[in-house]
This record gives structure tokens, C-alpha cells and sequence, in this order.
């Protein structure tokens, strides 16, 4: 028959072909293996490349049995990635998913062999183990959650939001003590699915290099305030979204551009004088401008005036700090030299883009906040960490807390400045109106992984979080997160004041959230810890001319997260070719765990958390209700490595510390930090990269945790996969929640806002947004129609190309 003849010329080639593409797979994975077997790791790739290749052989040869090696190859990879990964969709997908797929390519080449029992059997075989690994793949559970149930009180839910409740969003986390926490429940867990748009608006914003959208507006009454990342102010009505008025400051963009929020403050209330170190303060609401010293001042007259009694307060990123008309959007006069102060003054020099705010400006009675951002990595002299209070009628100096140099107060002497390269300020503090205390994050000092050089100021407050007297400026305590900061975890969070559980009642409380994954439960009165904190022994063997603290503090009795050690078999990528890369990068790398000291080209170090986190500038929510502490955190590692700088210096000496020179060359290393990914931009640890925890406060034990974000818009070399699979993805932005027992969030690859159950974590609501979103959600309830509104600003998101202009709110129908 002529199916028994031998093949002719085209299946030869067929076979030639496909056999070669297989070996070539397999070439690949014994080289590979056998490098990573050198590094000590898995010895699977080897041998599994090594039968892969007699595998080609055998089909360029047209081998009947040639299906038979690869069928076998498949069984051990089916035992070998449930051993690894156990029965998790996401650990499996590298392991299981290319090899099936391969199989079902080598059945294409498998009837270019003659046929015979064998040849049969073959294809039987590799069909066989490639639709079981399929199905194993299939089954397996999609990520990870940690399903619990909060305690929920009764009459949670409900049309009416409770008495007390204005509902105004006037502070960037709601309230002073930044809880993100909304008593309204008109909106709330059985008709949050009901949610529609309600109305979209359009900044104008055109896309520039280096911005992003981070915005969280704020309300009062029937107005709406948002800015762009080029501080753009736009007021809009709270129930149309219809634009009243635009404040453009006309700035340049820069390589930075950001705007988070506008501080908002109401003259029109009974005035509260602020005076003496230990005098309460009011909340900004119920605060009217102290006097000026002279009535007959244009301050004075401008503060008697019916412009200006309301103000939105907001900064640019050339470092300008102006007051509007909250009715208007005029400039308010007075205020500094035409509405605006400049922030540069007492700063010394400054380069363009080298120094702004990037943080909502912090309104506190009649004093408002600024601290700094600085650009990282760049020099070491750069622009102080000062943090300075103004008025917020005539825009004067009141106080300045120099780390540098406490005995400057206010402007330097003459012919000084503040004190250069000092840690700054550059995310949201919190106040508490009642202990008359501002609570600082307190940054790391530049460059952030080199630190030989610092002051004794820049050792004691980095990566701290300090509270000062709103009234004098004067430091009253700080606590520190980090010793001897080398990794970029400054304290990004805005500290959240709630009142927390402890034996025999509750305790003022303030909880910081961090870039390590710890979270540090501190009595605000005087800093000291409510949960125990412990000094660990960290791993040592800095590079030549640095060193490192040895031990670092841990919060033992709050949990810990998204710090799990990482280990091989949690190396990941969309293949076995680029799994295996990652596997021999991290075997190649030095890891031992929580602060493992900066590498050097020869060996570079990996860094978990990176320095985007664990926790970042989002923050968390407080559900009060239900005593839930609901955070969002990254899971991405960085490879650091100090590159031994070609540039001529030496390392400074502690004797040079408070004259440091103007750039890098002072310091014999290079900074080289970048995400830990695979050659096809994969990354290399498995899923989830992104979660959503609830903590209960009075056990202090995690109630549920699931994954933020799912695969839609995430794929090799930058693609879209389009699978809603909960991955959990990169976000910074943080969350929100409701006395309706709701929690919303955006910040997420994927273009969705979505409403979680505060008691269980399940998504119970998701809206496709415009374009991703970065920053933080809000909500309302609008004083002319009573209905309650979720607003998210969306402009984009750091992994996405995507960008937009869209400020959507969203009500129920």
C-alpha cells in the first residue's frame, strides 16, 4: 500500500526541519542546565535538555520512536513541576504549558517517520502526557488567597450615611489622621454591583515624558478638586462633573512631573489661635487666620476680604507654592509675591527638576506643610530636606525644622542655606489636631545605596518617622525603620492615626506602613512601640568603604507582608528557557534574605522588597467598624550592583560630612539598580506580584489576602495577554474603604476599579476605566442630591503605555 512506502523528499525535510528546531530547544536547555548545575541548582534542565535533543535526533532521523523519549520527558516534567510548584496555576504555567506545546508540535513531525507500531505509540504517548499537562495546568488553583471572614457589625449597611458624616474628602487621606476611611454606607456590599457611571471629565492634560497622573481629588460641598501632573488645578461640580473653573500655573514640564493632591483651607469658621509647644491645635475646618501684626498690611486686607476665605493650596514642580480662591480659582493676593512663595529661597542652588513637591501640601490650622523630593542617585549635595511651615493667609515663614542644623528655625543666616543632602520629606504627613503633632515619613538621604558619607543627621533621621510641634517646629520624638539606610527604603507611607487595641482598652495610635513589608504599631504620644519590636542580626560584607548596621528592627507582633524568602523554585518566566535564565541570575546573584548589602558588577546583589516595596505612597485604609487594616504592596525584586566609577575621587571621610562636594565623583561607586526579569521581560519571581490584605487589629492576624489585578494587560516583550486570571499586578496607589463595608481600588495594570468585600476580599464590583489608573480612589455624598459618588483620576499607570486625561465618577443607578 502506499502508505507503507517510505516517505518521500518533503517529509524528509519536514523531519530535517522539526527535529532541528527541536534539538535546538534542547541545546539550549543542556547548556543552560549545565551552568545552572555548576551554580548548584535543579539538575532537571539538563537532563531534560539532554533527552530533548536525542529527541530531534531521533525525529531529523525519522525514528518511529522518537515520541516515545519525548512522552517520557513529559511525565518526569508533569512530577518534577508538581513537586516544585504543588497544584498553583501560576507556578505551573513555565513549567508545564511551553513543554505540552512542544509535544504538540513534535506529533506534526512525528508522521514524517515510517510507519510501524512504534511510530503510533509514539504519537499516542507525547499526545497523551502533553493534554495531561494541559489539564493539570488547567485544574490547578489560578493564584493565591487567603480567604477569612471579618467580623461585621450590625446594620452595616444602609441608604442613609450616618449623622456625623458630611462626607467631604478635604485632606488627601480623608481625614488629618490619613485613615482613608469614608462613614458612608449608601453605596455598601449588597448593591455595590449597581454602580454606573456617572459622569467622565477630561483635564486637557497632553501627555508628557516622565508624568503621571497620581491624583486623589478633593471635596467640599458641591466642588470637586483636581491637578494634573503639570499642576493644573480644575474645580468641578461634585454631582455633573461639569467644570467651574482652571488655575494653570503655566510650569515647563519636566523629566519628573507629578501632582498628588491640593490641600483645602476654610477661613470662614471661628477662629483658633495657634500658640505655645503644647497647644492643641484645631482641625483646618474650624480655623480662621490668626491676626496679622499689622492690621493695615495688604495681608490683612487681602484675609478681611470676601476673596480668599476659602483656599486651595498646591505647589508646581519648579518649586512654587501658590494659594487659590476655592469659589474662583483666582490667585490669592498676599499671599506670598502675587499668590505664589517660592520654595527655592534658603535652598541654595537648584537644577531644574532637581527638587519640587511631589505630595499634596499638608494643611494644618493656619499653618500648611511643604516638605521636598529630591532626584535619587544624582549628587550628594543636593537640595535640603527642610520642612517649613508658611502662613496660609500672607504665605511668611513661620517655622523650619532643618535636619541638618535644628538651631535654623526659620531662614538661614545670610550667606547659608539649609543644610544640603539631608533626608527629605517627600510623601504625606498626618496630624493630629488634639496632641498638636505633625508625623513625618522621613526619606532616605542620596544617593540611596551609599552611605559612608552621611552626616550623624542623615544616620538618625533617615527612614524614620518624626513628629514635630505644628506650633514651633520643634522635634518632639522619632522612631526609625531602617538603620543605615542602603536600599532605598525610605518611609513612604502617609503614617495612619487610628485608635488601637491593647490590653485593657485603646491606645492613640500611630501605624506606619513600609517599603520592607513590616508594619510598626507606635504610641503617637511619644513614639514608643504598641507591638514589639525586635533588633534581627542582618547579613554584613558591604563593599570596600562602606558598611553596614548589624542589626535592623522588626515589628514581630504585626504580620509581615509580601517578604517571603525568595528561593529557586519560586523563580519564574513565560518558559522553561527563560525560567531556567532567571533561575541561573538568581543563582548567580547574592541573596541571603532581608537586607542583603548592594553587589558589585561581579557580583551583583538581589533586593527584596525593591524599593518600590512592599507598602509605598498609596498607604493603607481603616475600616473603624470592623477594626480592619487594609494595605496594598509590590512583589518585585531588584538586582542592585555599585559599578566602580572611571571618574576620579575618593570616598568621603566622616571629617567631610557636612561639606559634601556637588557631585557623585566624590564616591568611588555607581548606582545600578533594575527590576529582576527575564530576557523576554518576564518576571522572574512567580505570582502574585500585587495583593490586597485585610488585618484585623485586635488579633493582629490577616483576615484575607487575594491578588490585585489580573493578566489582561500583561504578556512577554510588553504584550497583552487578555487573560483575566488573577495575577496580581505592580500598583502604588493605594486603597479606600467604606462604612458600607467596601473597599475600592485602582491602581492596577489593568484598567479596572474595582470594589472588594471588606469581609471576606472577594471582588465584588469591577468597571473597565478609560486607562489604567495610578493613584488612589475617593468617595462622597454630594450635599445637593444626597447620592454617593467613587471617583478615580486615571491617566495611566507606570507598566502601561496607555494614557489618558479621564476623571470618572461613578454612582448607583
Amino acid at each position: 500500500m502506499a502508505s507503507d512506502k517510505p516517505a518521500g523528499w518533503p517529509a524528509r525535510i519536514w523531519a530535517v526541519i522539526g527535529g532541528g528546531l527541536v534539538a535546538l530547544v534542547g541545546i539550549l536547555l543542556l547548556v543552560g542546565g549545565g551552568w545552572l548545575i555548576f551554580l548548584d541548582g535543579s539538575p532537571y534542565y539538563m537532563l531534560a535538555g539532554a533527552a530533548i535533543i536525542a529527541t530531534g535526533v531521533m525525529l531529523a532521523r525519522r525514528h518511529p520512536a522518537a515520541g516515545l523519549i519525548y512522552a517520557a520527558v513529559l511525565g518526569a516534567t508533569l512530577a518534577w513541576g508538581v513537586w516544585e510548584g504543588g497544584f498553583s496555576f501560576w507556578p505551573l504555567v513555565p513549567r508545564l504549558f511551553a513543554p505540552a506545546v512542544l509535544g504538540l508540535f513534535i506529533l506534526l513531525v512525528i508522521p514524517a517517520a515510517p510507519k510501524a507500531a512504534l511510530r503510533h505509540q509514539s504519537g499516542l504517548a507525547v499526545a497523551l502526557l502533553s493534554l495531561a499537562c494541559l489539564g493539570v495546568l488547567g485544574a490547578a488553583v489560578p493564584a493565591t488567597f487567603t480567604w477569612g471572614q471579618a467580623t461585621i457589625p450590625a446594620q452595616v449597611t444602609g441608604a442613609a450615611p450616618p449623622a456625623e458624616a458630611t462626607s467631604d474628602w478635604r485632606y488627601y487621606g480623608r481625614d488629618p489622621g490619613g485613615s482613608r476611611y469614608a462613614p458612608v454606607d449608601q453605596i455598601n456590599r449588597e448593591n455595590v454591583d449597581d454602580l454606573k457611571v456617572a459622569w467622565t471629565f477630561r483635564t486637557g492634560e497632553r501627555r508628557h515624558r516622565g508624568s503621571q497622573d497620581q491624583n486623589t481629588p478633593v471635596q467640599v460641598g458641591d466642588t470637586l478638586y483636581v491637578c494634573t501632573p503639570t499642576n493644573v488645578v480644575i474645580a468641578l461640580d461634585a454631582d455633573t462633573g461639569r467644570e467651574k473653573w482652571r488655575h494653570d500655573p503655566k510650569v515647563k514640564p519636566l523629566f519628573w512631573n507629578r501632582c498628588r493632591g491640593v490641600g483645602y483651607w476654610d477661613g470662614s469658621q471661628p477662629k483658633v489661635a495657634l500658640a505655645g509647644p503644647a497647644a492643641p491645635i484645631a482641625k483646618a475646618s474650624a480655623v480662621q487666620p490668626a491676626a496679622a501684626p499689622k492690621p493695615a498690611s495688604a495681608a490683612a486686607k487681602a484675609a478681611a476680604a470676601p476673596l480668599c476665605r476659602r483656599r486651595i493650596i498646591s505647589s508646581t514642580v519648579n518649586a512654587q507654592l501658590f494659594a487659590l480662591d476655592a469659589e474662583t480659582g483666582q490667585r490669592c493676593p498676599g499671599f506670598g509675591k502675587d499668590g505664589m512663595v517660592d520654595l527655592t529661597v534658603g535652598v541654595g542652588p537648584v537644577k531644574p527638576g532637581f527638587y519640587f513637591q511631589t505630595s499634596t501640601p499638608t494643611v494644618i490650622g493656619n499653618r500648611v506643610l511643604v516638605g521636598g523630593w529630591v532626584v535619587d542617585n544624582q549628587e550628594l549635595a543636593e537640595p535640603s530636606g527642610v520642612v517649613r511651615a508658611f502662613d496660609v493667609v500672607t504665605g511668611e515663614l513661620v517655622w523650619a525644622w532643618d535636619l541638618g542644623d535644628p538651631s535654623i528655625d526659620k531662614l538661614p543666616p545670610e550667606g547659608k542655606t539649609y543644610t544640603r543632602g539631608t533626608p527629605n520629606v517627600w510623601s504625606t504627613p498626618a496630624f493630629d489636631p488634639d496632641l498638636g503633632l505633625v508625623y513625618l515619613p522621613v526619606g532616605n538621604a542620596t544617593p540611596d545605596y551609599w552611605g559612608s558619607h552621611r552626616s550623624m543627621a542623615a544616620e538618625g533621621y533617615s527612614s524614620s518617622v518624626v513628629a514635630v510641634d505644628v506650633a514651633t517646629g520643634k522635634m518632639r520624638w522619632t522612631f526609625q525603620t531602617v538603620h543605615h539606610d542602603l536600599w532605598d527604603y525610605d518611609v513612604p507611607s502617609q503614617p495612619m492615626l487610628i485608635d488601637f487595641p491593647v490590653k485593657g482598652g485603646t491606645a492613640p495610635a500611630l501605624v506606619q506602613l513600609t517599603k520592607r513589608g513590616q508594619i510598626f504599631v507606635l504610641d503617637r504620644r511619644d513614639g514608643k512601640p504598641l507591638t514589639r519590636v525586635v533588633e534581627v542580626r542582618v547579613p554584613g560584607g558591604a563593599q570596600p568603604g562602606e558598611w553596614v548596621f548589624p542589626t535592623q528592627p522588626y515589628s514581630v507582633e504585626m504580620p509581615t507582608i509580601g517578604v517571603e524568602r525568595l528561593t529557586e523554585q519560586m523563580m519564574w518566566g513565560a518558559t522553561p528557557l527563560d525560567q531556567l535564565a532567571c533561575r541561573i541570575m538568581f543563582q548567580s546573584v547574592r541573596y541571603e534574605g532581608d537586607f542583603t548589602p548592594p553587589g558589585s558588577d561581579r557580583q551583583p546583589s538581589l533586593q527584596y522588597p525593591g524599593n518600590a516595596g512592599g507598602m509605598n505612597w498609596g498607604s493603607g485604609a481603616f475600616d473603624a467598624r470592623r477594626g480592619l487594616l487594609i494595605v496594598s504592596d509590590v512583589r518585585m525584586p531588584q538586582i542592585v550592583a555599585l559599578t566602580r566609577s572611571d571618574e576620579p575621587g575618593v570616598a568621603l571621610s566622616r571629617a567631610a560630612k557636612d561639606r559634601p562636594p556637588p557631585s557623585l565623583k566624590a564616591i568611588p561607586y555607581k548606582v545600578r539598580n533594575q527590576w529582576f526579569l527575564s530576557p523576554v521581560f518576564a518576571p522572574c519571581v512567580q505570582p502574585p506580584h500585587g495583593m490586597l490584605t485585610a488585618i484585623d487589629v485586635r488579633t493582629r492576624q490577616v483576615v484575607w489576602q487575594v491578588p490585585a489585578g489580573t493578566a489582561e494587560a500583561q504578556a512577554p516583550f510588553g504584550l497583552k495577554s487578555h487573560l483575566p486570571i488573577p495575577i496580581g499586578t505592580i500598583g502604588i496607589g493605594g486603597p479606600i474603604t467604606t462604612a458600607g463595608g467596601v473597599t475600592f481600588r485602582a491602581a492596577t495594570t489593568d484598567a479596572y476599579l474595582r470594589a472588594y468585600d471588606n469581609a471576606t476580599g472577594k471582588v465584588l464590583w469591577q468597571a473597565p476605566l478609560p486607562v489604567a489608573a495610578a493613584g488612589t480612589p475617593m468617595t462622597y455624598v454630594s450635599p445637593k442630591t444626597g447620592r454617593q459618588y467613587v471617583v478615580v483620576s486615571t491617566g495611566g499607570a507606570a507598566m502601561s503605555p496607555a494614557s489618558g486625561d479621564y476623571v470618572v465618577a461613578y454612582a448607583l443607578k
